[in-house]
């Protein structure tokens, strides 16, 4: 692969400390490089772009890596990949995308994925989204994430943007069975005219079925962020979101949370926090020799972890 497929992938993928296991990279609409194993087959879609991962029951300890490069301007790249989880399951999903965009066009990625977890099975998903390119180019992620979940089964997301994407709206909607989990942990950083948007709606159908969503964001320049969360209790249940972000400059954070109990034992909470860096705590990092640029990036670092 060329060196930048390899740099873009270093920064899409934690290639360190995951189990070894199937892959599937595609390059500017086109697969790359794929390969399967008995115990996680990878079949490429023949109706549309994109690809079905079968996880047999009761593999343990592998992963499957599923990275998108695009290096080409005035380009959408449109996907449609669907997980089916065997009961007993457990694995590591690392997907995401990096976008090089060198000319003043529009390069966008829209993944459309979908979970179908088996009982007692437990996926962890760690998606990575970069951007990078000329001036005045425009890098474009439209995620859409749909989770289905039987009894027992866990789900857990990590999603993270650091900058580089000018535009972004990400959809996750699930369906929490009975004992099921869904954890995500997403991590935003936007920066100059940037824009992204976070929406979840996540149904807790199942008796003793869980979700716990926490979002950590920064918003620097003129960049905005809208957060939208709907968590419907259907069930005895238990429920929690938590939005926190950090406000620099003439940015712009706006949080709106929505929780419906439907059930006399849903429990469900929702906390949101948006604030600027304290000063003493730039002072207490400048008083160590930071400038204070480097103190905000300290402190932004250390919350973004």
């Amino acid at each position: 692969m060329e060196k930048l497929d390899l740099e873009l992938l270093e920064k899409i993928a934690e290639l360190h400390s995951v189990p070894e296991g199937s892959f599937n990279i595609r390059k500017n609409g086109e697969r790359l490089a794929a390969n399967s194993t008995d115990e996680i087959q990878i079949v490429q879609k023949t109706d549309k772009p994109g690809i079905d991962i079968i996880v047999a029951a009761g593999v343990k300890n592998k992963s499957v890596h599923i990275p998108v490069i695009l290096t080409v301007g005035d380009f959408q790249d449109t996907v449609y990949n669907d997980f089916f989880i065997g009961e007993d399951a457990d694995v590591t999903i690392v997907a995401g995308c990096g976008i090089h965009n060198p000319g003043k066009g529009k390069a966008e990625h829209d993944g459309v994925h979908t979970f179908h977890l088996g009982k007692n099975s437990r996926v962890k998903y760690v998606e990575r989204h970069y951007g990078e390119g000329a001036q005045g180019s425009k890098r474009v992620f439209d995620p859409v994430t749909n989770a289905f979940l039987e009894s027992g089964a866990v789900l857990e997301m990590d999603t993270t943007q650091l900058g580089g994407v000018t535009f972004t709206d990400r959809m996750t909607e699930a369906v929490v069975g009975d004992g099921a989990k869904l954890l995500v942990k997403e991590k935003l950083l936007t920066d100059g005219d940037e824009k992204a948007i976070s929406r979840f709606r996540v149904t807790l159908k199942g008796k003793d079925s869980t979700c716990d969503i926490v979002s950590r964001s920064v918003a620097r320049g003129n960049s905005r962020q809208e957060f939208y969360s709907d968590v419907i209790g259907e069930n005895g249940c238990f429920g929690h979101v938590e939005c926190d972000g950090i406000i620099l400059d003439g940015a712009r954070i706006l949080s709106t949370p929505q929780i419906d109990a439907a059930h006399p034992d849903a429990s469900l909470v929702h906390e949101a926090a948006v604030g600027k860096i304290a000063g003493d705590q730039l002072i207490k990092l400048m008083s160590l020799g930071l400038t204070e640029k480097e103190a905000e990036d300290a402190v932004i670092k250390g919350f973004l972890h």
